[in-house]
């Protein structure tokens, strides 16, 4: 066998098997979406860093750093999950991360003292509150960049914000005038405002979009808003773990996790709402000084940031304990956990089985030949008749 014909057999079997590994990693369910399925971001406020948790492990695998995370307060990742965007109290920018590559891929310049963002669901704005400048800034997150700027009004200190399901509205805590204002997503104006207790920070909404849960960190209770009439029920429900900083709704919309701390102690824990009652169910230890909690795509685990440990507790949501630590930066705050992959169904080509059309053969009508009648023969009538 001749260098040539040896090189060019060489190439080929290359091909076929850089084309099936391509073909192998496309169906990957980590690729399914180009997302971060199976992992955590935690914000370290005192590293201005954020760590990256597999969720699988729960250990952390990696971490980010960027010219715009300064003292981060809040994560929140695009329901692709490709990006995402960290708030941070300390600079006056949002930073943009890929999660493809775990490293920063853009700062957006925003208002004052960053405390919150949360993503639209169709991941195409980021809704961020700035605490110094009394307003929210909209950034478009095709191009990274302020879309709008929404005054909220003047010394309202602007802290937590969470978007409707369907993506009609954001809902902003003011935290020095004891009320959330509501945002329509569409003209990005204020549509209505709700008083609730002393102090609001932390809100989520409900799966079912029906409710939204507030937590008050100066009267330590926790609010819940109709989203109809954006009015309060009843009375703020009553927390025995101190100041509640964040809350997260499981999937089901069954329960309520709220991160509550006693600065001071260093100390705290996770209080569990049941949604049916709003009433506290259960009490479970999350850390020491919790600020923040989020719950697996699952339901399964709910993760809270223990700002004086500098760890994260992994709460099992079915027994309500920790089943396991994980140690991160310095003074862990805001978290947040990637959406689930999205594997794409199996394309199965069906060819068309062909419909022959027989083509009748046509019937052939024989025109009979006509008898000609040959004169008479005088001689066969003669014998006939004779």
């Amino acid at each position: 066998m001749s260098k040539a014909l040896r090189l060019r057999m060489l190439v080929i079997t290359i091909s076929i098997l850089a084309l099936g590994a391509v073909v192998a990693n496309s169906n990957s369910p980590s690729n399914a979406n180009g997302g971060c399925a199976g992992r955590a971001y935690v914000v370290n406020l005192g590293d201005a860093n954020a760590s990256v948790i597999d969720t699988t492990t729960n250990a952390q695998v990696g971490l980010v750093t960027g010219t715009g995370i300064n003292a981060p307060y809040d994560v929140a990742i695009t329901p692709d999950g490709t990006k995402a965007y960290v708030a941070s109290y300390g600079s006056s920018s949002v930073s943009v991360i890929d999660t493809a590559t775990e490293t920063e891929i853009a700062t957006v310049p925003v208002g004052s003292s960053s405390p919150g963002v949360a993503i639209t669901p169709d991941g195409t704005k980021a809704y961020v509150t700035n605490n110094s400048t009394n307003n929210v800034s909209v950034i478009d997150t095709a191009t990274n960049t302020v879309s709008a700027t929404i005054p909220i009004g003047a010394d309202t200190q602007p802290y937590g914000v969470a978007i409707t399901p369907n993506g009609a509205f954001a809902y902003v805590t003011n935290y020095q005038d004891d009320s959330v204002s509501v945002i329509n997503t569409t003209t990005n104006t204020i549509f209505a405002s709700a008083v609730v207790g002393d102090g609001p920070m932390g809100v989520a909404i409900t799966p079912d979009g029906t409710k939204a849960y507030v937590t008050n960190i100066g009267s330590f209770t926790v609010s819940v808003i109709n989203t109809t009439t954006n009015v309060a029920i009843g009375s703020p429900i009553p927390l025995g773990n101190g100041q509640p900083y964040a809350v997260a709704i499981t999937p089901n919309g069954d329960y309520a996790y709220v991160a509550g701390a006693v600065p001071a102690a260093s100390t705290g824990s996770v209080s569990v709402i049941d949604t049916a009652t709003d009433t506290v169910s259960a009490t479970v230890s999350g850390g020491d000084n919790p600020r923040d909690i989020a719950i697996t795509p699952d339901g399964a685990y709910a993760y809270s940031t223990g700002l004086s440990s500098d760890d994260v507790s992994v709460i099992n949501t079915a027994t309500n304990t920790v089943s396991t630590t994980i140690a991160v930066g310095n003074n862990p705050y805001g978290i947040a956990i990637c959406p689930a992959a999205v594997v794409p169904p199996t394309t199965t080509t069906t060819t068309p089985t062909p419909t022959t059309t027989t083509t009748p053969t046509p019937t052939t009508t024989t025109t009979p030949t006509p008898i000609t009648l040959m004169p008479a023969d005088p001689v066969v009538v003669l014998k006939l008749t004779g």
